[in-house]
């Protein structure tokens, strides 16, 4: 958001170089309660010229057809990319669009083991949807605001 963490973008990109995960910039989008203002949205294309300035070895490479997101590589970097969140509260979300979430929480509090655990995960990763999920109905749709799902 510009203003409050625009100046963080090449601090995240930075964490690719050793970890291996993917950072996915999320434009600040009209979601429940986030009192959404498109002054306070840094686009795409502001964000890209941010990063290759700083990473002049930035590639842009191919999507899959079902993907969402423009990826790119960084040579050197380690990224990496799940495509899932795990809440600060202990939910599973498999899409930033969709309103259903599993608790993690609540089975790990009850004493579930690994493997059960990774039954619930697998379940709930059965039933994502390929793309876009409810992503052309967000306005209308009751969804946690984005600062609670962390993105």
């Amino acid at each position: 958001m510009r203003g409050f963490n625009d100046d963080e973008i090449c601090d995240f990109v930075g964490l690719t170089r050793e970890k291996p995960i993917n950072v996915r910039f999320i434009e600040f989008m009209p979601l429940d309660g986030n009192v959404w203002n498109v002054k306070k949205l840094v686009p795409y294309t502001e964000m890209l010229d941010i990063v290759g300035k700083q990473f002049t070895e930035l590639q842009r490479i191919q999507d899959h057809p079902t993907e969402t997101a423009k990826n790119f590589r960084i040579e050197g970097h380690e990224a990496g990319c799940n495509r899932l969140r795990l809440l600060a509260d202990g939910n599973f979300k498999v899409c930033l669009f969709g309103p259903s979430e599993v608790s993690l929480r609540d089975p790990l509090r009850h004493g579930v083991d690994d493997d059960g655990l990774k039954e619930i995960i697998g379940a709930a990763i059965k039933r994502k949807k390929a793309a876009h999920a409810g992503m052309f109905d967000i306005a209308k749709t009751p969804n946690r605001p984005m600062i609670h799902i962390g993105g």
